[in-house]
């Protein structure tokens, strides 16, 4: 029977640094690219989220950060439009700030959904 060690055989071969660079790669590769959005796109987004805020309805926002995307499910409290700031309440009363230009999709969400 063979016993192979796995990946305690190779560590002590490599330096610590090696390491690092590695672990760091793989966290490199799961980084996801910015998505080019067309001008459809924004005008349905504009008229969601006028919607949204007219009628204080809870929308699911899609946005850019750290390199990934994230998705924030509230109601949208005010947008800045000198800082291009969008205000986001999100369930747990708490405030998330989205940049406008970093938002890829904005939809209209039930509340049933929201309260499960």
């Amino acid at each position: 029977m063979i016993r192979d060690r796995g990946r305690i055989k190779w560590t002590s071969m490599m330096l610590p640094e090696h390491v690092k660079m590695l672990r760091d790669w793989v966290k490199e590769d799961r980084y996801e690219q910015v998505r080019e959005m067309d001008e459809q796109q924004l005008v349905l987004m504009n008229e969601v989220l006028s919607e949204a805020i007219a009628f204080d309805q809870y929308v699911t926002i899609t946005h850019y950060r750290n390199r990934n995307y994230d998705i924030v499910i509230g109601k949208i409290h005010y947008w800045d439009e000198l800082t291009k700031w969008l205000h986001v309440v999100d369930r747990f009363e708490e405030v998330n700030r989205i940049l406008i230009h970093a938002v890829a999709d904005i939809r209209l969400t039930n509340s049933q959904d929201v309260d499960l």
